[in-house]
């Protein structure tokens, strides 16, 4: 293959909610040479360090990172505007000789990398407006019914409770008068140059919910009610992302005195453990690369030498080197 038509190579580390990833990449990151890029929604905004786990000062300090905490709370990010800054960042990571290292949980980021991006045209404010409307008046599994009558394709990959991706399948179907799964269907974007080698961490559940509650018991004694209060003090629209984050909604109950901490603690990790059931199955059955280059571990991953040894036996940077 000539220089030109060579492809860059980047490795993801995927996976749900807790699953070891950021720690996984960070040690990889320092074995071979990387720069660790986040792929996870939540952690792209600024005011949500502790909630969202991210990476510690002392963390930025081992290897590159880049993309966290880049975007405040007040401004919805999106598939798109993730996608145009991680490529970006995988440029200069390649130029600087380092390997790109998405790491991260939200499967439609990675995938937006490795698939492209429908080319949707913008549905515009009145189907936007109306979005919005009819979910804050009837809520999400209301407007999700009324999706499945309308474009059922689309409404079948979507949680009713997920009250914001369903508002944005109804704005775009109002919009344009066609379907996101459709849309994406077209594949109207380009691929870009780069080929991805997965990572996918998919741990047992039980290890999964043990971790999850030992970490939010662990984000309190970090600050995390602080920071809740700071996030709601800015009085922000209750359907940006920031404000449904993990703890955000049982802290703000608990600093409303409706419930006690120990109880918003329970509600967090449970509904975190829910949001990590639904990772899981969209990893299980969605690629975010080929399927020869996506390697699954049935673990979580906590600096064990044994996983670790057998990641780096994949000769990780011989996969991400250029063909």
């Amino acid at each position: 293959m000539s220089a030109e038509g060579r492809k860059k190579r980047a490795l993801a580390v995927a996976g749900p909610t807790c699953s070891g990833k950021s720690a996984l990449a960070m040690d990889l990151a320092e074995r071979i040479g990387g720069t660790v890029i986040n792929a996870d929604s939540m952690q792209v905004y600024a005011e949500l360090r502790v909630l969202t786990a991210r990476p510690t000062p002392t963390d930025e300090a081992r290897v590159p990172h880049a993309l966290y905490g880049v975007r405040p709370a007040a401004e919805a990010g999106s598939v798109a505007w993730w996608r145009q800054a991680a490529l970006a960042v995988m440029e200069d990571a390649h130029a600087d000789g380092r390997v790109p290292i998405l790491c991260g949980g939200t499967g439609l980021y990675l995938a937006s990398v490795t698939a492209g991006l429908a080319d949707i045209p913008e549905p515009g404010a009145p189907a936007r407006t109306e979005a919005r409307g009819l979910l804050a008046q009837h809520g999400a599994a209301w407007l999700h019914a009324r999706l499945a009558a309308e474009d059922a394709q689309t409404a079948a990959g979507l949680s009713p409770a997920d009250g914001q991706r369903v508002a944005r399948a109804w704005e775009v179907w109002r919009g344009t008068g066609v379907g996101l799964a459709a849309w994406r269907a077209r594949a109207a974007a380009r691929r870009p140059e780069w080929e991805v080698h997965a990572i996918l961490l998919d741990p047992p559940r039980a290890d999964l919910r043990a971790a999850i509650a030992q970490r939010f018991v662990g984000m309190v004694e970090q600050g995390a009610v602080a920071e809740a209060r700071a996030l709601l003090a800015l009085g922000l629209d209750p359907a940006l992302p920031t404000m449904r984050a993990h703890g955000v909604p049982e802290l703000a109950r608990y600093l409303g005195g409706e419930i006690g901490l120990m109880e918003a603690q329970r509600l967090a990790s449970v509904a975190t453990g829910q949001y990590t059931k639904r990772q899981a199955t969209w990893f299980r059955h969605r690629a975010i690369a080929a399927e020869t280059e996506t390697h699954r571990f049935i673990a979580r991953y906590s600096g064990q030498a044994q996983l670790l040894e057998s990641v780096e036996a994949l000769n990780i940077p011989v996969m991400c080197r250029a063909s």
